[in-house]
């Protein structure tokens, strides 16, 4: 792989991108927004090295209200609920960017991502999983599984713990796929969630590890060159939810430091964006996913580099820095 001609590309898919807010969780719903997804992600890797990795928040949730249904058989963990969603999502993903590439090799890999035991998330889940309920059908079924729960627009959801991840375990099997040209959909949902042992085997966690926390290690761990947040608005908003908010075109990590965004839904994202940016001094990218060839571009949602003025919707992108060595690289120790 010829590295000075294409660049590396880390696509973060989020869950809702895949499985749109109200829309029915069905398989066909989920088919049709992963054949666009595949399609926005092979205009990309015609010409760019891409590793794709999606959200698995609908999902898992999903999965585990119908493991729930099974009354005789012990709840599955989450850790291995987000193993299936990585195997079901990544199916579907695989399949299209065949059909999309004819000829390109894909790879799904099931990745595990080593989290700390001890992490202040898991006494306070903050992650969203599953469908949004009314708040007193969410009340109910939360007093009957022992949910946490959250507001999610004008409905309620279950949250569950997301720790910090701390390394990619498969980081250099997705290194050699890579090294063979094959486009990689890798560390879905964030990737599984294990701790490491005192005897040196893993383990898996009860949590789901945020997806764009993962994106960022991966992207940082792989030396890419652009990391894009893919969703399903067209840029972060200030003031969201407020109507006298502006899309931010441009912005530097301390620029959206500055800032406050919703925890359960932008800040996430725009946390890892800033933080693949500050330890490497490349760029990211947040907007639609319809808009993914603009967002890589510099054209469109908002762009992130080191340095720069903050524009919002009024004002124009400035042109995109030259590519600058890493300054700081993310530890990949557990």
């Amino acid at each position: 792989m010829n590295r000075t001609t294409k660049r590396r590309v880390v696509v973060a898919l989020g869950g809702n991108a895949l499985l749109r807010r109200g829309e029915p969780p069905d398989a066909d719903h989920q088919q049709a927004n992963v054949m666009r997804a595949a399609r926005a992600i092979a205009t990309i890797a015609e010409h760019d090295e891409v590793v794709v990795t999606h959200g698995n928040g609908p999902q898992v949730g999903l999965l585990a209200l119908q493991a729930a249904a099974y009354t005789d058989v012990a709840p599955y963990p989450l850790d291995i609920l987000g193993a299936e969603t990585e195997g079901m999502i990544g199916y579907m993903l695989d399949q299209h960017l065949l059909a999309e590439l004819p000829g390109r090799q894909v790879a799904t890999l099931l990745t595990q991502v080593v989290v700390d035991p001890h992490d202040p998330a898991f006494a306070r889940p903050t992650k969203p999983i599953g469908p949004v309920y009314p708040a007193t059908e969410a009340r109910r079924l939360a007093g009957q599984r022992g949910w946490a729960l959250t507001h999610d627009g004008d409905g309620v959801r279950r949250i569950v713990a997301s720790p910090a991840p701390r390394r990619i375990i498969e980081l250099p099997t997705i290194e050699t796929l890579l090294a063979a040209d094959t486009l990689v959909v890798c560390a879905g949902g964030g990737g599984i969630p294990v701790a490491l042992c005192a005897d040196g085997a893993f383990r898996g966690m009860e949590a789901v590890v945020d997806k764009d926390a993962t994106a960022a290690l991966l992207a940082t761990a792989l030396d890419a060159d652009v990391l894009l947040i893919l969703t399903d608005v067209p840029a972060v908003r200030t003031d969201w939810p407020s109507p006298d908010g502006h899309d931010i075109r441009h912005a530097t990590p301390a620029q959206l430091g500055a800032m406050t965004f919703p925890p359960g839904s932008m800040g996430p994202k725009v946390a890892a964006a800033a933080r693949f940016v500050t330890r490497t001094g490349r760029r990211a990218a947040i907007g639609r996913l319809e808009d993914a060839p603009a967002l890589l571009a510099g054209t469109t949602g908002t762009q992130i580099t080191p340095t720069g003025p903050l524009v919002t919707a009024a004002g124009d992108l400035p042109a995109q820095p030259p590519r600058s060595a890493p300054d700081s690289t993310c530890s990949t120790t557990a």
